[in-house]
């Protein structure tokens, strides 16, 4: 299978996304599975992975209504309160549910980059692991020596990072990000999303721009840890879908076919033991 292992849907008047405000203007509308369902024809993918967009259970419930709903969502990544003092409850409750695959702090939205490094998380990733579930890493550059700790504290937990952790692109940065993201590959088993970059990219982006990162992931976590994800419909405020379909495939030339279904979902169905 083909999976676009990152998008998202929402319902504004749920009203729970609160990053989402009126000047996103291209994205500020309801986004749902009749939206997707096009774009995914168009471009031969077969299944999701839907990540949630808000910092509530109530949206994960949401998004596992859905899953219920459309067979092509193969998995859901949700939110609990990792500090919670029954975090544990929650997501034993929240894992009940066989499309839940994974667990998702804001990372980026918090203030404290070592955050995730607390005692108080210890129970929340204790059931991550029970519940056979994967951790997803929303990091920015400057939270990648903190993840590089949580993740030699707890080797057999099944770690996604998201969207490459959001180099610096537009400032055409490399440095830290890719010491930093090279150290990560090689002391852990930590999977690595290939999404989110042309929103880190200036407006007028091009294949080129993203080459140097994208190669970066290519020789630090390899193909067999690189996940392929449109991060959709955030990435319309860079990209249509098809476009970052395209210059996925552009970016990508020089691996064998196999290399390239591993990227564009075998290494997804692994990440999250996705259901058929």
């Amino acid at each position: 299978m083909r999976i676009d292992a990152h998008q998202h849907f929402w319902a504004l008047a749920r009203r729970d996304y609160g990053w989402l405000t009126p000047d996103l203007d291209a994205i500020y509308r309801d986004f749902t599975p009749d939206d997707l369902l096009p774009l995914l024809k168009a471009v031969g993918i077969d299944g999701t992975v839907l990540v949630q967009a808000a910092p509530t259970v109530a949206e994960t419930e949401y998004m596992l209504s859905l899953a219920d709903q459309n067979a092509f969502i193969k998995g859901v990544v949700g939110w609990v309160d990792f500090e919670a003092d029954d975090v544990g409850a929650q997501i034993a409750a929240l894992a009940a549910h066989p499309a839940l695959v994974g667990l998702r702090p804001m990372i980026q939205n918090i203030a404290d980059p070592h955050w995730m490094l607390g005692d108080t998380l210890l129970p929340a990733f204790e059931a991550i692991q029970q519940h056979d579930l994967t951790f997803d890493a929303l990091t920015l550059p400057q939270h990648l020596g903190p993840l590089r700790q949580l993740l030699q504290r707890h080797p057999d937990m099944r770690v996604v990072i998201d969207h490459g952790s959001k180099p610096l692109i537009k400032d055409g940065i490399l440095d830290d990000w890719s010491d930093n993201m090279a150290a990560l590959a090689r002391d852990s088993s930590a999977w690595c999303k290939l999404s989110g970059l042309v929103t880190e990219a200036a407006a007028d982006w091009t294949t080129e721009d993203l080459r140097p990162y994208v190669d970066h992931l290519l020789n630090t976590f390899g193909p067999s840890r690189l996940i392929w994800g449109s991060d959709w419909p955030v990435c319309t405020l860079a990209s249509s879908y098809e476009r970052w379909c395209e210059t996925t495939d552009t970016l990508l030339t020089q691996l064998s076919t196999a290399e390239r279904q591993a990227i564009m979902g075998g290494n997804a169905a692994r990440a999250y033991n996705l259901r058929d």
